[in-house]
């Protein structure tokens, strides 16, 4: 089986451009960064939702096409490309932005753009982590007291709980900080300072917090706008409990009413429900949040239907691939076509009252 070799091409280019723009790159465990702040950064130090997601990379490109790309949009404060020990790129990387408004202008311009022929970037907001969890403590341990021994050797703990019980040796603390920046930083130094000054061989790792999904109303609900059988909604895709079924008609529309029929999306069914029933067009904002250890990706969603006065919540879990953040915006509008028809109760779409 013939080998991949790294482009030398792509990779004297690189040089090439880091000599002439004297821009310094660092390797960090698996990951190549710029800035975090560059040394000539003048512009506000980045909050929440100030990064953004990049995939679908061919694993030949490198800073030298990419920083430029998305520096065309804004200064960038941090940029981590994803590496192989081959020099490859793993084909997906992280921009972060000074403002909430750069990010979002990040996604709206580059999201598919088209970086050579046959590949077009896909672009969304990351969610970074700042939840972790330190295991093996003693049965005995206080919630109230490992509170205060964690502020003082950590910066930034907001909140801390205690789980126990089966699986669990001892008793494990899931911890939050005020960003992912503080957790990183606590996450480095805990194990060694818990072992120093209090002999215990705890163990720290990410802790992958799963929201439940939310909804909620500022109106009184809709009493149907599904109807309320048992017939999954129509569309596939390669989500976690992802439907089979691969045709609809709309709700409270017979196809003998000459309604069309979508064959697997979602999306243009609760798109077309929303334009027959009056209700707005849906807005929709996925981001990305984490991938798991067994491959999944997750989004998380937020799916407002104007004249509902309603904004729905959740995440979703995608195999990785071309398609993902497609199909995750597939699986929001499933999981949202199911929720409406959860809070159906018989009354027919065209007696619905807004």
């Amino acid at each position: 089986m013939e080998r991949k070799t790294v482009s030398i091409k792509r990779v004297e280019a690189l040089d090439a451009w880091l000599s002439e723009t004297k821009t310094q790159l660092k390797q960090i465990n698996g990951q190549r960064k710029y800035g975090g702040p560059p040394e000539d950064w003048d512009g506000p130090t980045p909050g929440a939702r100030c990064e953004i997601f990049i995939s679908q990379i061919p694993r030949d490109t490198y800073e030298d096409v990419l920083i430029p790309l998305f520096s065309s949009v804004g200064p960038l404060w941090e940029f981590r490309l994803m590496m192989n020990f081959s020099g490859e790129n793993r084909g997906f990387a992280y921009a972060k932005y000074g403002t909430v408004d750069q990010a979002t202008n990040a996604i709206h311009l580059l999201h598919k753009y088209k970086l050579e022929p046959g590949c077009r970037l896909s672009v969304c907001r990351s969610r970074e982590k700042n939840c972790i969890s330190i295991g093996d403590l003693p049965a005995t341990t206080r919630q109230e007291d490992l509170l205060q021994v964690l502020r003082v050797l950590a910066e930034g703990v907001e909140t801390l709980s205690l789980q126990a019980g089966p699986g669990i040796n001892g008793v494990t603390a899931i911890v939050s900080f005020s960003s992912h920046h503080a957790a990183s930083m606590a996450k480095r130094v805990l194990m060694e300072d818990f072992k120093k000054f209090f002999s215990l061989d705890v163990s720290i790792k990410w802790q992958l917090v799963e929201k439940q999904a939310e909804h909620w109303y500022t109106q009184k609900a809709p009493k149907s706008v599904l109807p309320p059988d048992s017939t999954p909604i129509p569309g596939f895709c390669r989500a976690v409990g992802g439907p089979t079924a691969t045709s609809s008609s709309l709700p409270g529309y017979p196809p003998s009413q000459g309604c069309l029929v979508f064959a697997a999306s979602p999306g243009l069914l609760l798109c077309k429900m929303c334009e027959e029933l009056g209700l707005g067009q849906p807005l929709v904002e996925i981001y990305y949040s984490h991938t798991r250890p067994d491959g999944f990706l997750h989004f998380t969603y937020m799916v407002h239907i104007p004249k509902m006065s309603k904004t729905f919540k959740g995440m979703v879990k995608i195999l990785p691939g071309p398609n993902a953040l497609k199909e995750a915006e597939t699986a929001a509008a499933q999981q949202v076509l199911e929720r409406i028809r959860n809070l159906a109760a018989g009354t027919p779409a065209h007696h619905l009252q807004f």
